[in-house]
């Protein structure tokens, strides 16, 4: 029985992505159906540790 969304149980063919701070894959979920797009982090730890990743260093004036 397939919902509205087109998934018919196929976990191989669904989507993913690397999470920004850890390169970790991220498989699409259905909880993420609406905002996919602006998925960036694989967790709360990685959303967490976002702003303590070093920043490329910047040229002086």
């Amino acid at each position: 029985m397939a919902g509205t969304n087109g998934f018919k149980g196929n976990k191989a063919s669904l989507p993913s992505k690397p999470c920004l701070v850890c390169g970790r894959d991220m498989v699409w979920r259905k909880s993420w159906a609406k905002n996919w797009a602006d998925v960036k982090y694989c967790s709360d730890a990685c959303r967490a540790r976002k702003s303590v990743t070093p920043e490329a260093p910047r040229a002086a004036p």
